[in-house]
């Protein structure tokens, strides 16, 4: 297939999965109006994962429609930096104070769990030899699981704590047809899963074409599209004043993006998914890490001043530690 095909059907893809990611958005906020839940949580556990759907449906073609681990891989950590560089654009678009001047106290939470999580991937890269496994899975998978559902109780039980003290007699009512946005965004659930499906083979082919390594293509290209409903999302949620629902959504889909790797292992049958594919992802999980590091530090401190008068010095790290990985993985990512 030739070079604008390839293209066209890439950006067909991208189309699909931000107007699908759009709608989203809006249908979860009625959803959280009728629950009264706060809108981290939401988007920390329903956003996060339906817009991490992409990611999911994409890592689990790779590795058994393709036999493509390194795109999977790639595209799971590389949507974990490319959320936390998206950071630094919602930084830019408030237009008093850095973003972490107004942030919940609760991120710092899911967060803390990103990080480790993203530690455990990053051992498991950099040991792939020593790495505990059982049948074709790395023990590093039901660990993963584990922290994933331990983050969503621990934080759904943070803000909720957090909450009472700032308005111990907060309560909303269901706005109406409640049922319509359900399946509104049971519908858009559905377009990004299949857009998401779609990505592998016309990444993979794209890969062969241009003489990119499938590492570069899972971790960049292919990243940037799978987190097109992530991006959709937080500047949906920037448009109706939501910032937590926006950085909730970033941060939770981080933690769902990290768990797709256990579901990929147990897909990939040729041995522990971890222990297949190129090292230089290790270097993807440890930038995802030190990303995780700046944002907790600019939760803790919130700087009130700018560099480079539009954004905070927190930023400007981010921004420098995805270009820095971004090189890395160009230059010494394999097939």
């Amino acid at each position: 297939m030739n070079l604008i095909m390839l293209v066209l059907q890439f950006l067909l893809c991208a189309v699909l999965i931000a107007g699908a990611g759009y709608v989203l958005c809006q249908s979860a906020d009625h959803i959280a109006k009728a629950t009264g839940l706060t809108g981290g949580w939401m988007g920390l556990a329903l956003l996060a994962t339906v817009t991490s759907l992409p990611e999911l449906a994409s890592g689990i073609s790779a590795v058994t429609l393709i036999d493509a681990p390194n795109l999977a891989v790639g595209n799971a950590l590389g949507a974990c930096v490319f959320n936390l560089v998206f950071l630094v654009v919602i930084d830019a678009l408030q237009p008093r104070q850095p973003i972490y001047r107004h942030a919940s106290a609760a991120h710092l939470l899911s967060a803390a769990f990103g990080v480790v999580m993203l530690g455990f991937v990053a051992m498991s890269l950099l040991l792939p030899a020593a790495t505990p496994a059982m049948l074709h899975l790395g023990l590093y998978s039901p660990a993963l699981l584990a922290l994933y559902l331990l983050a969503l109780r621990s934080v759904f039980a943070h803000e909720q704590s957090l909450r009472r003290e700032v308005d111990p007699d907060a309560a909303s009512g269901p706005p109406p047809q409640l049922s319509l946005h359900w399946r509104r965004f049971g519908m858009a659930a559905l377009v990004v899963l299949a857009a998401g499906s779609w990505l592998p083979s016309i990444a993979d082919q794209l890969a062969q074409t241009m003489g990119w390594s499938r590492s570069f293509v899972g971790t960049l290209l292919m990243a940037l599209v799978t987190t097109l409903p992530e991006i959709a999302v937080t500047l949906s949620a920037l448009r109706l004043r939501a910032l937590d629902m926006a950085i909730g959504n970033l941060l939770g889909s981080n933690l769902f993006n990290v768990t797709i790797l256990a579901v990929d292992d147990i897909f990939y049958t040729r041995g522990p998914l971890l222990a297949n594919v190129s090292p230089v992802h290790a270097g993807t999980a440890v930038a995802a890490v030190v990303m995780s590091g700046l944002v907790m530090i600019g939760l803790v401190m919130r700087p009130q001043g700018r560099a480079l008068r539009f954004v905070s010095w927190v930023s400007v790290g981010l921004l420098a530690i995805y270009l820095l990985n971004a090189a890395l993985v160009f230059l010494h990512g394999d097939a």
